[in-house]
């Protein structure tokens, strides 16, 4: 390493820890995870981070997102060799961090999927779907999946033709019967808090669907779009999209508000369980603690399991 450079003490095991910070346009993926034979966006980011350290380097993420969800906020992180820390900068006076920042992302848009080779060209770059945000070395006891305090979601709705701009429709839903934003608040005010969200998910073998609930409510933007925010402290598959679903059945009037926390307390999935479309998802941003010396006890209390 450069003798200007502080040297930083390897996380447990001798190695470094990075944070990633990563945008995306879900629309060409089929979701966050690896898949044999398809293209996912861990897939994508994976395969660059291979060719650059001539090893498969593993990503752990903050959350998985569902094929076709999108992210301005998602937060990875991997784990390096001091030796390949150091070796980014070359030996001379480049910062590792933006120097993988900038080679990552050029690696990453040579393993993107074959749909997204139609891309709008900006001064000669292609605008890609998949965009590195930040590169940094994370605090002693940081865990992109763990270390969090919480996911925010957001959701955006068009509920009158007017409100319907075809240049927006792959992130907003086209909703054919006007959305009551009273009802719909109203409905998911019961949802809030620590419960068991079984009936809003797709359960997993040995994995709880107890989960926090910190934030489900509805507004309208200024220009008159509905947009939803989900907030919680963690989710289980499926769940966004299902308490969007459910809620739309609400904001109609199909279904009364009570309708909501009844599901809820049922702890059951039937035919009424409709998924909402994934394409107006996006996964806004991911909080943790402030205070480093909280990150690992953050992780520690995530990784046991939670009963209402």
């Amino acid at each position: 390493m450069n003798e200007q450079m502080p040297v930083i003490p390897p996380a447990d095991g001798g190695h470094l820890r990075v944070r990633i910070d990563f945008a995306y346009d879900g629309g060409p993926f089929s979701g966050w995870a690896v898949q044999p034979g398809l293209p996912t966006v861990q897939g994508t980011i994976e395969s660059g981070l291979e060719l650059l350290f001539r090893r498969h380097v593993r990503l752990t993420v903050a959350g998985r997102t569902d094929a076709g969800v999108h992210a301005r906020g998602q937060v990875t992180h991997i784990d390096l060799d001091p030796a390949e820390w150091s070796a980014l900068s070359r030996g001379r006076e480049i910062d590792p961090a933006a120097a993988l920042k900038r080679r990552l992302q050029a690696t990453v848009n040579r393993y993107l999927p074959p749909n997204a080779a139609a891309r709008t060209v900006y001064a000669a770059n292609p605008a890609s779907p998949v965009v590195v945000r930040a590169v940094s070395l994370a605090p002693t006891g940081f865990d992109a999946r763990f270390s969090a305090l919480w996911r925010r979601y957001s959701y955006r709705i068009a509920d009158r033709s007017e409100l319907q701009d075809p240049l927006s429709r792959g992130t907003v839903l086209w909703h054919s019967e006007e959305l009551d934003e009273r009802l719909l608040n109203s409905g998911a005010q019961p949802l809030l808090g620590l419960q068991d969200f079984r009936a809003f998910c797709k359960p997993r073998p040995g994995a709880t669907t107890v989960r926090e609930l910190q934030r489900f409510e509805f507004e309208r933007e200024a220009d008159g779009v509905l947009r939803a925010t989900v907030q919680a402290d963690a989710f289980c598959h499926n769940m966004v999209r299902a308490l969007i679903g459910s809620a739309l059945r609400v904001g109609s009037g199909e279904e009364p508000p009570e309708w909501l926390g009844e599901r809820l307390h049922s702890r059951r999935k039937d035919a009424r369980s409709v998924l909402a479309p994934a394409h107006p998802l996006v996964l806004e941003e991911v909080r943790y603690p402030d205070d480093a010396a909280e990150l690992a006890l953050r992780a520690s209390l995530t990784r046991a399991r939670r009963e209402p």
